[in-house]
């Protein structure tokens, strides 16, 4: 097998990874800090969430030259 190819998917899981982790803390800590609690807090948690993950992913993708979900096309 190719490295290259290792190194590829290597880098696409990691930056997935990355990505969920920095959009879960940073989501979470904007919670904390707003007050909310409930369930209105999992629906703004959840918008926020979704909001910083696709950010980072095309941040990276821009950044690193890789494509995640082929936000580089078009």
């Amino acid at each position: 097998m190719d490295m290259s190819v290792v190194r590829k998917w290597i880098v696409f899981f990691l930056g997935i990874l990355i990505a969920i982790l920095i959009a879960d803390a940073c989501a979470n800590i904007i919670a904390n800090l707003s007050g909310i609690t409930g369930p209105t807090r999992f629906i703004v948690t959840f918008i926020v969430y979704i909001g910083i993950f696709f950010a980072i992913l095309y941040v990276m993708e821009k950044t690193l030259k890789i494509s995640f979900f082929g936000f580089n096309h078009g």
